[in-house]
Order: C-alpha cells, then structure tokens, then sequence
C-alpha cells in the first residue's frame, strides 16, 4: 500500500464513524425521574422531555429512570410514546454504546453523580446537567455534605459541556468553589415546561365536589422534613426530624390556615387542599381542615388520596392560583400561566430562590421572619381578589422561564451536534 493509499485509508476510518452518526438522528440519554411519591420529583422528566421534544424534536432520548413505578411509566409513555424507558443492565449498557450525550436532569442536587463518572469512565462521551440546586448540604438539607464531597462534586460538574442551576444561590456557590465547565449559568427548573394532563379524572373530581373553574385557590401544607418514613420502604424513622417537625408545624402552618378563612370569609373563592407529595393528605387534614370553624370548612375541600402529576395539573389550571409550602406544584402553575405563592424554611435548600430569580420575589415568604409571616394573608387575597392581574404577573415570569429553557435547549442542541 503506498503511502497516499494508506492515508486515504485512515482518513477514511477516522471519518466513518463522523458519517454515520451524522446520518442518523443524535442519541440522548437522560438520566431523571428520581421518585415516584411526589408529583414535583415526577414533573422533572415529562418538564424537559417536552423541552427536547419543542428544541431537538429529531432526536432519539432514552430515558434513564431512578423510578417509574406507580402508574408513572404509562403516563409518560402516553404523553411521550416514542420514548424509551431503559429497563435492566443489558439495556443501559446498549445506551452506553449507542448514545450520544448523557443529560442529568432537573433534581435537588446532583443527583446522578456517580452516574456521570461512569458514562465518562466508560464512555469518554460528553455529558451536561440541567437545572439542579447545589449547595453545601446534603439534597435533604439536614446536614452537610461528607468530607471531600463537595469536592467529588466540583469536579464531576467541572468536566460536564454545561451545567444550568436552578437558581442564583447555586450558581454563585458553584463558581465560588471554582467548578470550571466552559458554561455554568442559570436555567430553569425542567418541571416548568411540564404540560401533562388527565383531564377526565381531573374534571370528576372537580364535579364531584362543587369546584367550578376559575373560583378556587388550591393549598399545600408541608412538614419542615418530609417524614418518608411513612411512605418509603427502606426508610427508617428519624426522631430529629419527627422533633422539629412538631415544634414547627403549627408555627409554619398557622399562617396558612388564616389565609383559608379569609379567602372563604372575603371572596367567592372556595379552597381546596391538595398534595403534592404522599404524606400531605395527613397534614393538610391535621393542621389545615380540621381546625377551621365550621361556617368556613364548608367551602373547604380536602382530597383524601395522593395523585399522579397529569392531574394535578389539570386541576391547577382550572384554578385561580395556588399557595402552600411546596415548590413544585407551584412551578408547575408557573410554567403554565396560573399565580402561585411559595411559602419555605431555613430547611429546604435554596431552590426556593428561583422564585426572586424570575421575578416573583413578592410572592416568596420566608416562614423563619414574623414580617414574613405577616404578609401571607394579603399576598393570598390579593391573588383571590384580582385573578386577572395576578395572571398577568405569572405569564410575565413564564415568558422569562421560557426565553433563559430556550436558551438551555440551544445549548444541549449545540453539544450534539459537535
């Protein structure tokens, strides 16, 4: 073989495997759906499994899943039914070959981490991570983080293409630890852009109890710690938690409660109490329902049983806003044009801050300041009492969700095409 034969030969290995995946469409492993006894966890993946749907609708996304049990596979097959669920390590390690790009999604951490390292270790593959919250506490936010984790961290984000954080707080801690990706910037939770429905169950439950759209406020009470001992098998008790919770639960949730009655009280408004996670239904019922006067809980709903992301959406935008002290369920309402009120604590992590990072700061309460405290009652009527305004404020923010998802799209789009 002379010498122009031989390089003409190179050439052309070097280039063939250039050529197929360039005409093939890109291969993306996401790796998500971290649980299934929250609504909020779940709205991760259908969120960015929308976005990639809208931003790269060629692409082949195969998804990665801590969990899908619980009914939650089938509501995502029924939404995205090209999808795939891998299943088992024959099939994960097909995605290892075949795939293209790992993307960690939205979580309360990194939550994937080791994941990353072995997709790098294994594959030498590219990988970007989109829209989650670091901080220097473990993902529950009870305390900090092992020695050398944080570390361990720094440097699985630092080789990632890009990594999006949720919120502020996140970004700057990340570059205050120096984490050197090329691209670190803020990017919306994924569960914004999530759009599932189950409108029949959605519109029974609503018949069924007197809710008529547009003249309800949905509620979410929640404990300082979520008590998964109660709902995770695998979970033990923890009688720190179960402590605080019990010292705090009437202060947190007092302020609630008062912004019930007035609705009931001053509006037309009736209220209903719903979940976003499996130990709510207990909480709201406790520290919400049961205490109200009488002449007010008749213009009270509690739902008695958890339910599936599709229709808790479906019932939220049939609603005149929400408020609680969850997260999730308002970002979802968010995502979809409906007003939401977060209530939070020193406890959670700083997700919370998204709220002031896309323009709602006015309608983020902090439960450890009384002047916070204070304000609750009016921010809810406010919200009751001028629907119309309020929805403007909510499209305002989601116009802005969208423009910085855009943004994060384009990102995963350009790492894929490289």
């Amino acid at each position: 073989m002379n010498r122009r034969t031989f390089l003409g030969a190179a050439l052309a290995s070097t280039l063939a495997p250039i050529q197929a995946r360039a005409a093939r469409p890109p291969r993306l492993l996401l790796r998500s759906s971290w649980q299934t006894v929250n609504i909020g966890d779940i709205a991760h993946t259908p969120g960015l499994l929308a976005l990639l749907e809208k931003h790269l609708p060629d692409a082949e996304v195969r998804l990665w899943p801590g969990s899908v049990d619980n009914g939650v596979a089938e509501m995502l097959l029924a939404r995205f039914p090209k999808l795939r669920i891998l299943r088992g390590a024959e099939a994960l390690q097909e995605a290892f070959s075949e795939c293209d790009f790992l993307l960690h999604g939205s979580g309360p951490s990194l939550v994937a981490e080791k994941d990353l390292s072995r997709w790098s270790r294994e594959t030498g593959k590219p990988y970007g991570v989109c829209g989650i919250t670091f901080s220097a506490t473990s993902s529950s936010a009870t305390k900090p983080s092992p020695e050398g984790a944080l570390e361990r961290t720094v440097a699985v984000l630092s080789g990632a293409r890009f990594v999006f954080f949720r919120d502020s707080v996140s970004l700057e801690f990340a570059k205050k630890l120096g984490c050197s990706s090329p691209l670190l910037e803020f990017g919306p939770d994924g569960a914004f852009s999530t759009d599932l429905r189950d409108d029949a169950r959605a519109g029974a439950f609503l018949r069924e109890h007197g809710l008529e759209e547009g003249r309800f406020l949905c509620c979410i009470a929640r404990l300082r710690y979520t008590p998964y001992w109660k709902i995770k098998a695998g979970s033990s008790f923890d009688s720190v938690k179960h402590a605080r919770n019990e010292a705090m639960k009437e202060h947190d949730l007092a302020p609630l409660r008062k912004a019930i009655v007035a609705v009931v009280e001053q509006t037309n408004m009736k209220v209903l109490l719903c979940p976003e996670d499996a130990t709510q239904m207990e909480v709201n019922k406790e520290l919400l329902f049961d205490p109200l006067p009488d002449s007010v809980r008749e213009r009270v709903v509690w739902r008695r049983d958890y339910w599936l992301t599709a229709e808790a959406l479906s019932v939220y935008v049939r609603s005149a806003g929400l408020f609680g002290a969850e997260m999730h369920s308002p970002i979802m309402c968010i995502g979809n044009g409906i007003p939401a009120v977060v209530c939070r604590w020193a406890e959670q992590t700083s997700k919370g801050m998204m709220w002031k990072d896309i323009g709602l700061g006015d309608w983020l309460f902090d439960m450890d300041r009384p002047e916070d405290l204070e304000r609750v009652v009016p921010a809810v009527l406010e919200l009751a009492r001028n629907p119309a305004a309020s929805r403007l404020k909510a499209g305002k923010a989601r116009d802005f969700v969208l423009q910085r998802q855009a943004r994060m799209l384009q990102t995963v789009k350009d790492s894929l095409t490289v």
